[in-house]
Parts: structure tokens; C-alpha cells; sequence
């Protein structure tokens, strides 16, 4: 993004926010602060949990990693700077601040569609051909299905940023949202934003709604196998196997496209309040969507909660405690 500079007259842009009152800032802060917390608190802790244990080096563990991954860089992208928005009067952001910013919003938003395209088809292997699962998702080939999503995420947010922040900006500089996203930046262009906007076409089309007909199409043969078991346990567990990533799917996709869907009401509190839910909210949800509905994330968390040094601790006291009392009412045992 070299050169930006000499195509713009605007130094800095002015975030508005979600909100241009004090007091409801300042109730805002600790809100979003503990839901940020959270979100690198649970996500970090599911990365390390499949890190830690071999029960859970399997290809979806893999994969829900990653997402857990993306969840962080996309929620860090965001939230931090509205934190400190919220606390500062001046919400001034730098052209070249922005710009990586959107650069990097982008990159993960649709890194994570095409993750969970690559998920939905893991758990089409799983279901239809259950026999070969583990000769087709093999360690190789996941990661380099996870490298085709960042990749992927990366070079379709290139050919969007680039020529975005190449176009003239001469001023107003405010951006009535609360991050820099390609609808509001655009709308402060005082050059023509024709290629811009074929190139953000181009990429929704692609890669945002390209990755959820992937979905769509391993959904349909995953309901298509299901049909064909004839034992209610086998449908049941096979539902249960996908319950998690549909939810999550839903989630993401619903929430983005209401956005999106709708260029019109940029400017409005609705769009920003529907704004907040796929970059902030989601990535703090999925890694609770996939544990609570997940024995073996919840079997692998009871063993490391048994073998942690305080509960160890605590077991030790306890027994100490319990051989005390059976000396006192036995002294000859004592």
C-alpha cells in the first residue's frame, strides 16, 4: 500500500463510534472489555487445550483451532481501539491506521468463511465416507486446506484495501462506525469509487458467498447420507456431529449478510449495532458452541481441571482431612 499518501489530502478520519454520549461510553467500556476478555480467554484456552492433549490431534480439532486463531486476530482487530474510543474524545484514526485496520478485518472475516466452508466439508467426509475419513483428511492435506483459507482470506483483502485507500480523499473525514469498513470509507471518496467497488463485489461474490454455496452443497450430502442410515443412533449422532458448525455457520453468515445486505442504511444505529455481533460477538461464542456440545472437549477439560496442582491440592487436603477423622474414631488403626 505504498504511495497511499500522495492520492489523499485527509491525514486522519474521525471514528463516531457506536455512540456519541459519555455517559452511555463509559457503560459501554466495561462491557465490551469483559466480552474481549472472554473471547481471548476461551479461544486461547481451546487452542492450547487441542495443543496439549493427543485425544484431540484429529482434523476437526485442528481446524476449530485455526477458527479459534481467527476468532482472536479478528476480535483484536476491532475491539482494542474501540476500547480505547470509548474513554478518549478525540477519535481520531490515521490513513495508514486505517487502512491496515480494514486490511486486517477483512483478511480474517474472510479467512473465516473459507473455514468454514473446509469445515462443513470435513464433516461431509466424516458422514458420507466414514470408512475413508482418515485416508482423505490426512495431517498434510488439513493444513494445506487451512493454508488455502489464509491465504485465500489474504489476497482477497489485498485486492480490496489496495485500491480502496488508493482512491482521493479530500475531505469530510468522519466515518459514522465504530471500525474502518469499505462502505463508510468509500462514501468519503471524492474520485470516482467505480473499480473499488467491483473489486469488493468481486470478493463478496467469490469468496464470501462462494464459500457458503460449499457449505450449502456439503450440507445437502451430508443430509442426503443421513437419510440412507437406517438406525435412529446413527442419525442422531450424525446430527449431533454437525449441530455445532451449522450453529456457528449461522451465526456468522446471518449476522454478516444482515450487514451487508442492506448498502442503504450504512449510517444507521441498527447497522452498527448489527456490525457488533459478527466481528465481536461471534468469535466469543463459537469456541461455547463447540465445547458445550462436544464430549471430547468436555472429557479432556475434566481431566486437566482433575490434574491441575490447585484441585490436586485440594483432593490431598481433603484426604488428609477424611484420615484425621477416621484416627480420632479409631485409635487403634491410628
Amino acid at each position: 500500500m505504498e504511495g497511499v499518501e500522495n492520492h489523499t489530502s485527509v491525514a486522519m478520519f474521525i471514528l463516531l463510534g457506536l455512540s456519541d454520549e459519555k455517559e452511555l461510553q463509559l457503560i459501554l467500556f466495561p462491557v465490551f472489555l469483559g466480552i474481549y476478555l472472554v473471547t481471548l480467554i476461551w479461544n486461547l484456552g481451546l487452542i492450547i487445550l487441542v495443543r496439549i492433549n493427543s485425544n484431540l490431534h484429529t482434523p476437526m480439532y485442528l481446524f476449530l483451532s485455526s477458527l479459534s486463531f481467527i476468532d482472536i486476530c479478528f476480535s483484536s482487530s476491532i475491539s482494542p481501539r474501540m476500547l480505547s474510543d470509548f474513554l478518549c474524545d478525540e477519535k481520531t484514526i490515521s490513513f495508514m491506521a486505517c487502512a491496515t485496520q480494514y486490511f486486517v478485518v477483512a483478511w480474517m472475516g474472510l479467512a473465516e468463511c473459507c473455514l468454514l466452508a473446509t469445515m462443513a466439508y470435513d464433516r461431509y467426509v466424516a458422514i458420507g465416507s466414514p470408512l475413508q475419513y482418515s485416508a482423505i483428511m490426512v495431517p498434510g492435506r488439513c493444513w494445506k486446506m487451512i493454508a488455502v483459507a489464509y491465504g485465500g482470506g489474504f489476497l482477497s483483502s489485498l485486492v480490496q484495501t489496495v485500491p480502496c485507500f488508493h482512491l482521493s480523499y479530500c475531505g469530510p473525514n468522519i466515518i459514522q462506525h465504530f471500525f474502518c469498513d469499505i462502505p463508510q470509507i468509500i462514501s468519503l471518496s471524492c474520485s470516482n469509487p467505480f473499480m473499488c467497488q467491483m473489486m469488493v463485489f468481486l470478493v463478496a461474490i467469490f469468496v464470501g458467498l462462494g464459500s457458503l454455496l460449499v457449505i450449502l452443497l456439503s450440507y445437502g450430502f451430508i443430509a442426503a447420507s443421513i437419510l440412507k442410515i437406517s438406525s435412529l443412533k446413527g442419525t442422531a449422532k450424525a446430527l449431533n456431529t454437525c449441530a455445532s458448525h451449522l450453529a456457528a455457520v449461522i451465526l456468522y453468515y446471518g449476522t454478516a449478510l444482515s450487514v451487508y445486505m442492506h448498502p442503504g442504511s450504512d449510517h444507521s444505529m441498527r447497522h452498527k449495532v448489527l456490525s457488533v455481533f459478527y466481528p465481536i460477538f461471534v468469535p466469543m461464542l463459537n469456541p461455547l458452541i463447540y465445547s458445550l456440545r462436544n464430549k471430547d472437549i468436555k472429557e479432556v477439560l475434566r481431566t486437566v481441571t482433575k490434574r491441575s496442582p490447585l484441585i490436586l491440592k485440594k483432593q490431598r487436603h481433603r484426604k488428609r482431612k477424611l484420615q484425621g477423622s477416621q484416627n480420632l474414631l479409631n485409635p487403634k488403626a491410628a
